[in-house]
């Protein structure tokens, strides 16, 4: 695992933003997993910005969604789908058939579960995962007590998700379960960019890169993955500069 700090949320996005490219422009047909969520929201401004610039060409790449609240429509806002199709998918022009996404209000979870890790295997694995964490410290909807040996799974939400989630949404929503990758995906992953920004994260950002790897904080895990890298910003990073 590497610790990148930045000195503000835009110098860490436009990092983040240059390693999906240098990752596109080496393979032209590689395998992106995308987190929703605010962490990401500049990275995926300043990556479609410079594609459109540059000409940087997305179009044989494969797109992987990490999570998605169960129940939750496509065309809700709130929704994981609503938000890549919004921020990454429609300005990079990418067609639906390299788009593959959970249906979240499908009847049968398990099978779309089996279908993704499926999807995951045909395409060679994932090439770059940008993930954000949790203040609980899950990744995905991976909640504290996950297994780490899972694949895609469905999993009831930690009682924190549940009111943070709150905030993507017009209105409150009920939300109870998620449909996630799992950490075994994670760790599979050739190369994970877990980013954060902001006070509100210095202490978990302190936990996870300090504590015991465990379960009980899934985002432990970025320290054992081989090609592992942590992108913060000076307020995440302020807890472990403190202690220094």
């Amino acid at each position: 695992m590497k610790l990148e700090i930045f000195d503000n949320y835009e110098g860490l996005s436009l990092r983040a933003a240059k390693e999906i490219i240098g990752v596109i422009q080496r393979k032209p047909n590689a395998v992106f997993c995308l987190a929703t969520g605010d962490s990401p929201k500049r990275t995926y401004a300043l990556l479609t910005n410079e594609a459109t610039q540059s000409g940087v060409d997305f179009s044989k790449a494969h797109f992987i969604g990490l999570d998605e609240w169960v129940g939750i429509p496509p065309s809700n806002p709130g929704s994981c789908h609503y938000y890549l199709d919004t921020n990454v998918f429609r300005p990079l022009g990418i067609s639906a058939a390299r788009i593959h996404l959970f249906d979240a209000l499908s009847k049968d979870l398990p099978n779309e579960c089996h279908s993704m890790d499926e999807t995951i295997r045909r395409l060679g694995g994932i090439d770059l995962m940008l993930a954000g964490i949790g203040m609980n410290g899950h990744v995905g909807f991976n909640e504290p007590g996950v297994s780490p040996n899972l694949y895609s799974h469905v999993i009831h939400l930690d009682e924190m998700t549940q009111n943070v989630g709150q905030k993507y949404f017009n209105g409150a929503v009920v939300l109870k379960q998620g449909i996630t990758l799992g950490l075994k995906h994670f760790l599979e992953t050739k190369l994970v960019l877990l980013v954060a920004n902001g006070g509100e994260k210095a202490a978990i950002i302190k936990r996870s890169l300090e504590e015991n790897i465990s379960e009980n904080l899934p985002a432990t895990f970025i320290r054992k993955h081989s090609n592992g890298k942590v992108f913060i910003d000076s307020a995440a990073a302020f807890k472990l500069i403190k202690a220094r």
